[in-house]
């Protein structure tokens, strides 16, 4: 009476010839089909299972490896380009795709359990605690800072966007009001203030410059009112240098 053994498990015979190509430490794109065929035949006489469907897998995917070893046996076939053709090829294709998905499944598998242990908790901060809103100093705001200073930078984009009117082009056609408001340019200098904490306030209006001389007032509002709700502050390192507009970090990224 033979000694009964117990045979691993393997998922299909793409998994037991991954299993046989591992264990060998056989390089995938090299596969040495007549000691691969030989194992993988071992294995198959050694399976005692009476379910059809899982044994003719295996038996078709030995067929496949007879096929390749008969191949290899014979005068080796040319492509259209005159290279060889490796009667294993189709076979190492497969095997890749298999390893692929095998090894997605085992990380999707392990995500599924880090998720398991993943806790949602809802804010319980109090409502009053919230709603709160820091008081702002002005003064502390303004510094040092004058209006005098800051209406002559005003000016002085003033006076260089009037430098760039053609004085003969400038008659030609009609001149229509463009609509901009205090609001919609509020947002704008907020949206800046996203990527830029820091700037020079004499950049900021030649940039709207560029569009118009309305643009440029109603940019010139915005910051003063910015700086009246406190969300940023306007600073002056030396005397006719430049003015930098910084956002106040406790109040940055709030409408």
């Amino acid at each position: 009476m033979g000694i009964p053994v117990k045979l691993p498990i393997f998922e299909g015979p793409l998994d037991l010839l991954l299993h046989l190509i591992e264990s060998n430490k056989i390089d995938i794109y090299d596969i040495p089909i007549v000691i691969i065929t030989d194992q993988y035949m071992e294995y198959i006489r050694a399976m005692e299972t009476r379910d059809l469907n899982t044994m003719s897998e295996f038996l078709v995917m030995a067929a496949t490896l007879l096929e390749i070893k008969a191949k290899m046996l014979l005068p080796a076939e040319v492509d259209e380009e005159g290279e060889e053709i490796d009667p294993r090829a189709e076979l190492v294709e497969r095997l890749l795709e298999y390893k692929m998905y095998k090894y997605m499944a085992c990380e999707l598998k392990d995500r599924q359990s880090l998720a398991a242990k993943v806790l949602y908790k809802e804010a319980t901060i109090p409502e009053e605690v919230a709603s709160y809103i820091e008081p702002v100093d002005l003064e502390e705001l303004v510094g040092d800072l004058t209006l005098q200073k800051l209406n002559e930078i005003f000016k002085s984009i003033l006076r260089r966007q009037e430098d760039k009117i053609d004085p003969v082009r400038s008659k030609f056609g009609d001149i229509e009001k463009e609509e901009v408001s205090l609001e919609e340019k509020m947002s704008s200098v907020e949206a800046y203030l996203t990527g830029h904490k820091r700037f020079s306030f004499r950049n900021l209006l030649e940039r709207e410059a560029k569009k118009s001389k309305l643009h440029v007032i109603v940019t010139f509002l915005a910051v003063l009112e910015l700086m009246k709700v406190g969300k940023v502050t306007v600073q002056q390192e030396e005397t006719f240098g430049e003015i930098l507009i910084e956002a106040r970090e406790n109040v940055s990224g709030k409408n």
